[in-house]
């Protein structure tokens, strides 16, 4: 177990035989902020006084005088309002480096306790091209998958496409007048666009168009073979597309159930709703109103349409009872841009107010309220993770030069024809599918870095130059500084010695001497991989994963620059190649986390 897990199990331990009433969960080891003051620290003494209307430095003091950490700290020092900070012995550092060295981890554990989570992302429509308003939710959710995973967490990732509704009506029509069956063939989703382009503008000019389209629909609803025939047909045709793209990004799915699951769902769904008091009805619609939280009290949710239809929301709720009663997950989350919140607010609250009436279902509550008799498991976790838009360089939302919306297929094509030119560039020795090969990685990692970057609830600026830089916080940096260290035991001779997957040295019995500041500060953030992971997982930021490699890369860089390697004496040089191996394996790991891949050479 890596040290500051066994400082955190300690610490609870000593706040457990301090505060036998306390809920140790709470206390937990972070990254100190500022080195100066230690390695690690913790504040969770602070809050655990305020509610127990404690000084807060007092319990410190007491929980410091059961407390035993000294395999692995030095003096454990109280600081402020209750800080404890931590700072750790070179023993323990060497340690954890060495048994990472053999393979034993890479400086996170999984956890003893994992949890099932369902993961909602990208969901594209039938019928349409995905388009870059797609990558955000598409990356970030398969980032979060992958988080998890590593953690040893069930995920279930859960594709919700857009297979019903209204628009089927004018493409069934566009359908059978207008089809373009070469067209079809060549670019089946730009014949589908093109025909539900015709049929809305007719629609809008005459109303009968519109009327006909409605007409399709009820057949369609009511299962005409014909019309389940082509509405099957076109949904064959977008997954081919959608698979296509998701084999590009190395993106995969457990499930892809579409809106059009859950239609046998819905009206039983409003019925029970109704009948346990939840849903009324309101101008001949059927909606659920609000009292709490204050926000939502004018803000009723819709759930049957006074015409009988249903909504959005209706197929979110019959959705959520779904999962809960097929995967009995912890969590659900939800991966969708911030226009929604006020959508998932409704759901979620909906739902709570659903549950706590007495569903039918497994039995466990929604993110509030507590666990049912007889279920030990905390309460299911809702969660809508949102983000901001992607924005051209000029500030506006990113398009084409025409002002049409960006199709991603054709944003990956100019990904890796953008990289293939700086490839060649730089390395024309190479051969051509070499540089291809480079040029894919790159490019697909330079665009997916970019969106993961920022704060996902910022908008961000969308720039080709930015994202394919060799300098500064970019894929094309990190991946770079990977290759780096594999070009270090390629010069060397113990590039024979390595396994066979290339990942370690022989040299793991090598009894490690951290002599050089640069050497210590790099060791150190080794150790925080798992904390970040962990923080990723927490707050569903994988920017705090971006940031970490990208210091990572950069502590190595001074190391390198500072401290010879090949030309140390061997038993140094043994040594110091045990950081870079470690180096080059987080920062594989951390970028497939991201969904990123390396290369050897670049």
């Amino acid at each position: 177990m890596l040290p500051h897990k066994q400082i955190e199990l300690k610490l609870q331990a000593a706040v457990r035989a301090t505060l036998p009433d306390a809920d140790t969960s709470i206390v937990l080891i972070r990254p100190c902020p500022d080195p100066k003051f230690g390695d690690y620290q913790s504040n969770a003494l602070m809050s655990l006084a305020k509610s127990r209307k404690m000084n807060p430095r007092q319990l410190a003091t007491n929980v410091l005088a059961k407390l035993d950490v000294a395999d692995w700290c030095e003096k454990v020092e109280i600081a402020g309002a209750g800080f404890l900070n931590f700072r750790l012995k070179s023993a323990a550092l060497t340690g954890a480096l060495q048994t990472a060295a053999r393979g034993e981890h890479l400086f996170f554990d999984k956890t003893t306790n994992p949890r099932t989570a369902v993961i909602d992302f990208s969901s594209p429509n039938v019928a349409k091209p995905m388009h870059v308003g797609h990558i955000r939710s598409t990356i970030l959710g398969d980032s979060l998958a992958r988080t998890l995973r590593r953690l040893g967490h069930r995920v279930i990732t859960d594709n919700h496409i857009g297979d019903w509704g209204t628009q089927f009506g004018k493409l069934l029509i566009g359908w059978k007048k207008h089809l373009d069956p070469a067209a079809l063939k060549a670019d089946p989703i730009a014949e589908m666009e093109r025909l539900y382009k015709l049929v809305n503008a007719a629609g809008e000019a005459d109303e009968k168009v519109l009327e006909e389209a409605r007409q399709e629909l009820v057949k369609l609803q009511a299962g005409t073979a014909e019309n389940l025939r082509i509405w099957h047909e076109m949904i064959a045709l977008s997954q081919k597309q959608f698979d296509t793209i998701y084999a590009r990004l190395g993106v995969e799915f457990d499930h892809a159930l579409g809106e059009s699951f859950y239609n046998p769902r819905l009206k039983p769904l409003v019925d029970e709703l109704v009948a346990r008091g939840i849903a009324r009805e309101s101008e001949g619609a059927i909606a659920i109103f609000f009292d709490d939280p204050p926000q939502l009290k004018e803000q009723p949710a819709l759930i049957r349409k006074s015409d009988g239809g249903f909504n959005y929301t209706t197929t979110d709720l019959a959705t959520l009872a779904y999962r809960l009663e097929t995967w009995q997950p912890d969590e659900i989350i939800y991966v969708t841009d911030g226009r929604q919140q006020l959508h998932f607010q409704q759901v979620f609250t909906a739902f709570r107010k659903w549950q706590e009436r007495g569903s039918p279902e497994p039995p466990r509550v929604g993110n509030a309220g507590s666990a049912a008799a007889g279920d030990s498991r905390a309460p299911m976790k809702l969660a809508h993770v949102w983000f901001g838009s992607i924005l051209g360089e000029d500030g506006k939302p990113f398009k084409t030069r025409s002002g049409e919306t960006v199709k991603l297929a054709d944003l990956l094509d100019e990904a890796e024809a953008r990289a293939f030119k700086i490839v060649s560039d730089k390395n024309p020795d190479l051969t051509a599918a070499q540089r291809r090969e480079i040029a894919r990685v790159v490019g697909l990692g330079a665009v997916k870095y970019a969106d993961l970057l920022p704060n996902r609830q910022s908008d961000y600026v969308f720039s080709w130059d930015k994202m394919l830089a060799l300098q500064g916080n970019t894929a094309p940096y990190l991946q770079y500084a990977y290759t780096r260290i594999k070009s270090i035991f390629r010069k060397s001779d113990v590039a024979s010695a390595l396994r066979a997957d290339g990942s370690a040295i022989s040299a793991v019995s090598t009894t490690l001497a951290l002599s050089a500041l640069e050497e210590v500060a790099l060791a150190k953030h080794l150790l925080n991989f798992g904390l970040t992971l962990e923080a990723v997982a927490e707050e569903y930021r994988p920017n705090f994963l971006c940031n970490y490699l990208y210091e990572l890369a950069g502590k190595f860089t001074s190391f390198y620059e500072n401290c010879p390697v090949l030309k140390a004496d061997p038993t140094v040089r043994d040594s110091r190649l045990v950081l870079c191996d470690l180096t080059a394996r987080v920062l594989k790991q951390g970028l497939t986390v991201l969904g990123i891949e390396v290369v050897e050479q670049m």
